[in-house]
């Protein structure tokens, strides 16, 4: 699978059964974060090599569940995506020196 982005539905072959999942981020080319669901753990997230993925067409019976645990965890925050706000600035909170202190002459 060549490129994949957020919420495609793949399966997941890396060494054990191939498990359906949904993609929840991709932080590099060599890193995909998978949502699937581990038969003794339930829905859980796995980082897996794309060269892991298939796409697949069909909805599976565990996506109920998998969209649940996607919806109720937080979007991820790459250090490319705040490049631009604070860029220059190692500490965006704290722009100013502080002022001189006299010595109460």
């Amino acid at each position: 699978m060549e490129s994949t982005s957020a919420g495609a539905l793949v399966k997941v072959a890396s060494g054990g059964p191939v498990l359906d999942g949904i993609v929840f981020d991709t932080p590099s080319r060599s890193k995909v974060v998978v949502a699937v669901v581990d038969p003794g753990r339930g829905p859980v997230f796995r980082t897996v090599h794309p060269k892991t993925l298939t796409e697949r067409t069909e909805e599976g019976p565990d996506d109920r569940a998998l969209h649940l645990l996607v919806r109720r965890t937080p979007s991820p925050v790459h250090d490319a995506a705040s490049d631009g706000v604070a860029a220059g600035r190692e500490n965006p909170g704290h722009t100013r020196a502080a002022m001189h202190r006299t010595t109460g002459k």
